[in-house]
């Protein structure tokens, strides 16, 4: 029996003798079979040739990059106990495919795992895995996206409503848009105090880290409703953030992102009106 992992989106399956026929989470609109078909692989294959690259990123945060890149390429993060206003709990932010002996002995350095929370079913990725090597952690996934776990765990909370606070100062936030129960986390002690928001694909940085935008499906080019755009804004209203990080190295937004969300949304809300 094997986990098998779906190559394009990185997602884990519960363990069966033979890869399923497809993998529904690509299967959907918002995401896509490669040209060469369906292709699956197994985390031990993937720790053959791959590894994982730890970057600090600001006091009390770590990124997660796994080289070379695979299936969509994000980077998790690891958000510390010690960081500034978090009490209690190092949380594992996002997900990827590849956990090894290398990680968890590089996450227990750090101050080791005491939850994993994710934004949306395209990062669900080896979830299951990480909570297992850390002794059966809580999961936490916005109860709206429950459909899509392809790894079914009993330590997957599905916390419901407009949002959930994990740890003082750390808050899951409900957006909606890409998917029904995208989140995004608020840090009030990111940035010097200043407030960070963790992102993933609810609120995507643009390639100028100046800007976001909105979409229910960036590699199929299919865009957000201009009420959906309105309820990711409603949601993030109320919280305080001086930067944004994004779900790739590449797409973070240092300072000033709270006005920058407003005003791409209404770029954004412009380019698609009559």
């Amino acid at each position: 029996m094997f986990h098998y992992i779906c190559e394009t989106c990185g997602a884990q399956y519960s363990a069966r003798q033979t890869p399923p026929d497809e993998c529904r989470i690509c299967m959907d609109e918002r995401q896509y079979v490669r040209a060469g078909g369906q292709k699956w692989t197994t985390l031990d294959v993937i720790r053959l040739s791959h590894h994982n690259r730890f970057e600090t990123l600001e006091p009390g945060l770590v990124g997660i990059i796994t080289e070379p890149g695979f299936a969509i390429g994000q980077r998790p993060l690891l958000l510390q106990a010690k960081g500034p206003q978090v009490i209690g709990k190092n949380i594992l932010w996002d997900c990827n495919s590849l956990i090894d002996g290398q990680t968890i002995a590089t996450v227990k350095a750090l101050g080791g795992l005491s939850a994993v929370a994710v934004s949306h079913p395209h990062f669900y990725d080896s979830m299951v895995e990480w909570s297992q090597a850390f002794g059966g952690i809580a999961i936490y996934i916005h109860a709206e996206d429950r459909e899509w776990v392809t790894r079914p765990d009993k330590a997957i909370i599905y916390w419901d409503g407009p949002a959930y606070e994990l740890a003082a100062g750390v808050t899951l936030v409900r957006c909606g848009g890409h998917f029904e129960g995208s989140a995004v986390l608020h840090w009030a002690g990111g940035a010097g105090g200043k407030g960070a928001l963790f992102t993933a694909d609810t609120i995507h940085v643009a390639a100028d880290r100046e800007h976001v935008s909105f979409m229910r499906s960036f590699p199929n080019l299919i865009p957000l409703s201009s009420k959906k755009v309105e309820c990711v804004l409603h949601a993030v209203e109320p919280y305080t953030f001086d930067r944004i990080y994004g779900g790739w190295p590449d797409r973070v937004i240092l300072e000033g992102a709270k006005p920058a969300v407003k005003q791409s949304a209404e770029r954004y809300l412009n380019a698609i009106s009559d």
